[in-house]
Order: C-alpha cells, then sequence, then structure tokens
C-alpha cells in the first residue's frame, strides 16, 4: 500500500508535467498509481482488459474510469455498476499479423504434409516438452511420418527435446524463440499453446484452430476464460494442464488428423471469433474522451 501510495504522488506530479487529455491502463498493478492519480485529477480515464475475465487491478478501477474496453463480448467479474461504461473493441494486434487473416487455411488431406505448430509463450512451456514427443511417439507411424513439427521450447528443455525428436527420426525445428511466429501460425494446420490473450488475439485474427492449455497458475486462473470462450464456439479444443497426458495428446491429435473438415470448420470458426480493426475501436474510444475532441484533433493540438 505505501508503495501505491507512493506511486500516486508519483504520477500525480508526471500528469502535473504532462498535462495529457486521457489516461488509459492496461491492467497490472504497475497502473494502479497513475490510474488512481488521474483520476483524482478529473483527467478523463479508460482501461482495456486484454482477457475474458477482468483482472484484479482492472476491477479495481472499473468503477473509477469513464470507458471499460474490453476484448471479449462476454467478460467474467465485471461489476454490476461498470457495465454501462463498458465498450467492445477487440484486442489490439500488429498490422503485420491483421495482415495474415487474408492467408487460407492450407489445404489438408489424407496425404500431404501436416503442419504442427507448438509454443508455449514467452517464456515456453516445460509440459509441451514433456508430453508432446511422447504424444508423437505414440501416433500411427503413417501419420507421424506426414508431421512437420516446429516448436518453441524454454532454452533449458532444448537439449533432451530435441533428442526426443532425433530418436523418433523426426525431422523437427525446435528453438527457444521464433521472430515469425504469427507467419509460422498462418501456415499450420494445428496449433498447440497456451493460452493468454496475445496467443488467442493472433489465432482468432489469422484463423488457426488450436488445442488450448491453459496455464494453471495464472492470476485468477484468466487462461482458462479465455480457452473456454474459443472452445465453445469450436475454434479450438481445452485440455487442462492436469488432462495434457502423451495419451490424451495422441488420442486428439489422431482424431483430428484423420478429420480434415474438422480442423478446418475449427480454422473458420476461430476466425469468426477474431475482432478486425480492434486498433482503430480503441483508438476511437480514447479520442472521444477527449473534450471537444474533433477541434483539437483537426488542429492537431492532442496531448
Amino acid at each position: 500500500i505505501g508503495e501505491i501510495a507512493i506511486g500516486v504522488l508519483q504520477s500525480c506530479c508526471l500528469l502535473g508535467r504532462l498535462n495529457p487529455s486521457v489516461v488509459i491502463g492496461f491492467g497490472g498493478y504497475a497502473s494502479l498509481p497513475m490510474m488512481l492519480a488521474a483520476n483524482f485529477s478529473s483527467t478523463a480515464t479508460a482501461i482495456h482488459e486484454q482477457n475474458a475475465l477482468l483482472g484484479r487491478a482492472n476491477r479495481l478501477l472499473s468503477r473509477k474510469v469513464r470507458k471499460i474496453a474490453t476484448s471479449y463480448k462476454q467478460m467474467q467479474h465485471m461489476p454490476k455498476s461498470a457495465r454501462a461504461n463498458v465498450v467492445y473493441t477487440g484486442m489490439p494486434v500488429r498490422n503485420s499479423v491483421e495482415a495474415l487473416r487474408e492467408t487460407p487455411y492450407p489445404e489438408l488431406n489424407e496425404r500431404n504434409i501436416i503442419e504442427l505448430l507448438v509454443f508455449g509463450g514467452s517464456q515456453g512451456a516445460s509440459i509441451f516438452s514433456r508430453v508432446v514427443p511422447d504424444a508423437i511417439k505414440q501416433l500411427d507411424q503413417n501419420l507421424r511420418g506426414r508431421l512437420n513439427l516446429v516448436q518453441q521450447c524454454r532454452v533449458e528443455d532444448y537439449g533432451h527435446l530435441k533428442s526426443a525428436y532425433n530418436q523418433l527420426g523426426l525431422q523437427v525445428e525446435v528453438a527457444a524463440f521464433f521472430e515469425d511466429l504469427p507467419q509460422r501460425m498462418a501456415k499450420s494446420h494445428l496449433v498447440i499453446c497456451r493460452a493468454g490473450a496475445s496467443a488467442i488475439a493472433e489465432l482468432t485474427t489469422i484463423g488457426r484452430p488450436a488445442i488450448l492449455v491453459p496455464y494453471p497458475h495464472a492470476v485468477d486462473n484468466h487462461q482458462s476464460g479465455n480457452a473456454h470462450t474459443l472452445n465453445e464456439v469450436g475454434g479450438g479444443w481445452l485440455i487442462p494442464d492436469e488432462a495434457f497426458t502423451p495419451e490424451n495428446l495422441s488420442y486428439r491429435l489422431e482424431t483430428l488428423f484423420e478429420m480434415p473438415k474438422t480442423l478446418k470448420n475449427a480454422a473458420r470458426a476461430a476466425k469468426q471469433a477474431g475482432e478486425t480493426n480492434a486498433t482503430a475501436r480503441l483508438a476511437e474510444l480514447v479520442i472521444d474522451l477527449i473534450p471537444n475532441h474533433r477541434d483539437q484533433w483537426d488542429a492537431g493540438g492532442v496531448a
């Protein structure tokens, strides 16, 4: 509490120097001091929630801000008193990601190569390094031979993961980081990943089906809410962390790869769940909070 109080005082000083027209927060306790200071100074405020469940910091701020922008049409943990201020904008993504929306889902039949992408987020996910190789090992040999697998992993998992795939005789691309992950996603028939806000946004923007394994230790288990949303519209399949075993994954992969139409339909559902122009929607929301905003905007005087 003491640190937040100091942060509020520092934020008040910063607001005095900058005199912004609007302050927008994107959640997390680091946003609290500035958002509270803006509220005290009567500066117009807004928050944006990236997940399907309103985070704790945004929950605290929801009754104080003018507008609440959301990435999902249905939100959990939204206080009743704040619902009138909710505006659905979607989750902004980079222009380079949005451009991939026009990439058609790759053709899949009973003979061609199956493109499978596995990633665990910015820090990787050790459970994928443990489970995925064993699941691939259990696949029918003909099906396994058609796989082209790309997997992101933690640095400390690289050696044993590469060794596991070498023993299976598979040519697999393994790395701790891929700079072109969205492009690889666009080339994939299926993705295995966590259910963070950015991953879901890119999946639904590009339109690719995914097996979603929510990170179980996320605050308020918000990744489960994200995954349930995509699962319910038919754009993915949720497997809880504790149920993500080689046996369950192998069964799921074999079932899906033998049903190309199911994957294609899921890709379509994922794309339909995505929101285009989220960046423009969010920008418009912020601009509308500025007093006499149209005149100031045209004059180039908005801070």
